[in-house]
């Protein structure tokens, strides 16, 4: 199929309340949104990468970026047969994971329109169901804490990750683990520990978890292979795997017992599912994270995890606190289940929800032969571009924002 026009949307969602990690705390979620049109039929991706770099070094004005100066020139044009032509399209640009999983999600989801086949069967998953639980961020107070845990609980969820940081870790921890003994409980470091900190970690095997996720630094697999044989509890990797063959050194080294699998951490479901492979062949428990999607990231999320390799609950909760965060494309049920739907229809729907909904602080589309701004500076007409241009455009200082 030959792609032929892509769009993207930079728009901004509200929460509900704030989400509080380790390092940093969001008020909204700003994320990408990639239109591709192919063939006359259109695909839609999500980049993921959010307003702040506290996760990763991409965010919403990267991942603008390079689409728009290099991975857009490199795929407008393009006949891609599959998604290795797609990912062999743009094998030159280094990095940019999130970037480049927005265009593949969409891409994928050309395919599963053109072949007929839901997306979940193309990846090779099955059932109607996935197992779900939820992240909860740092709470002012741990009554407070106790207070959103008992909620989530009371909507189905029978798993819970707490984010901790230090001085707001251990004793939060025995707190929820006392008013739920048999909880499934896992908690998430974002990096903010180091291996110094190992005594300190030690006093966390006392509360019987599930993992305990990315204590150490967000690039670092050496030290995680030092701490892990110091605790009881299985470390779970999730920023430190990029590819199939950080999850191979991660394992080889002993750096943890248990994977986090992200699509648009790794660039995208292609890798994922080869993460998921390699772990699965050797008995390697996986699991889905989260990047506060909105749901056409979510949904992609909800096939993938449908996978025979994705055993512990994955982070695919029904809002995660987002203002009119409506998963369209699947029926979201308590009870910590969510059902796997069609991926095609429902995406389209979603988006135009969203779009329709949402403030967007910019939206452009390139075609194969032209380029121009649909949203320009104030009283301007948006005006043609040759393809030439699309490099050196940029937007005005005056154009709408959010």
């Amino acid at each position: 199929m030959k792609i032929e026009e892509i769009t993207l949307r930079h728009i901004k969602m509200p929460y509900l309340a704030p989400f509080q990690t380790s390092r940093w705390t969001e008020h909204d979620r700003e994320c990408v949104i990639v239109q591709v049109r192919a063939d006359g039929l259109t695909g839609w991706g999500e980049c993921v990468a959010s307003q702040n770099c506290g996760y990763s070094y991409e965010t919403t004005k990267t991942n603008w970026h390079i689409l728009e100066d290099f991975i857009i020139p490199a795929v407008l044009g393009a006949d891609l047969a599959d998604i290795p032509a797609y990912r062999a399209t743009t094998s030159h640009i280094s990095g940019h994971p999130m970037a480049k999983a927005g265009i593949e999600l969409a891409v994928w989801d050309l395919l599963a329109q053109q072949t007929g086949v839901p997306l979940q069967r193309l990846l090779g998953g099955s059932g109607d169901r996935v197992k779900v639980g939820v992240s909860v961020g740092i709470q002012a107070t741990t009554e407070k804490l106790l207070e959103v845990v008992d909620k989530y609980l009371a909507d189905g969820y029978r798993r819970i990750k707490l984010k901790i940081k230090p001085g707001r870790d251990v004793g939060d921890t025995a707190a929820v683990r006392k008013a739920h003994p048999v909880l499934m409980l896992q908690v998430d470091g974002n990096s903010v520990y180091r291996l110094p900190d190992a005594e300190h970690l030690k006093k966390l095997d006392d509360f019987y978890l599930l993992l305990i996720e990315q204590p150490l630094a967000d690039d670092d697999i050496f030290d995680h292979a030092k701490l892990q044989p110091q605790l009881k509890t299985a470390i779970c990797l999730d920023e430190s795997i990029l590819s199939v063959d950080h999850a191979r050194w991660a394992l080889e080294m002993g750096a943890c017992r248990i994977i986090n699998i992200k699509p648009a951490r790794v660039s995208g479901l292609h890798e994922a599912k080869r993460i998921h492979d390699y772990c699965r062949e050797r008995g390697v428990p996986v699991w889905m994270g989260g990047m506060l999607e909105t749901g056409i990231g979510r949904a992609a999320n909800v096939a993938l995890a449908s996978l025979p390799g994705f055993v512990l609950p994955g982070d695919i909760s029904h809002d995660h606190g987002q203002v009119l965060l409506v998963v369209m494309v699947v029926a979201v049920e308590a009870k910590a289940k969510v059902a796997v739907g069609s991926w095609n229809a429902g995406a389209r729907h979603l988006a135009y929800f969203e779009f329709t909904h949402l403030e967007t602080s910019r939206e452009r589309t390139t075609q194969s032969s032209e380029a121009r701004w649909l949203f320009s500076s104030p009283g301007v007409a948006p005006s043609p571009r040759t393809a030439a241009a699309w490099k050196c455009s940029a937007i005005s200082s005056s154009a709408r924002r959010g």
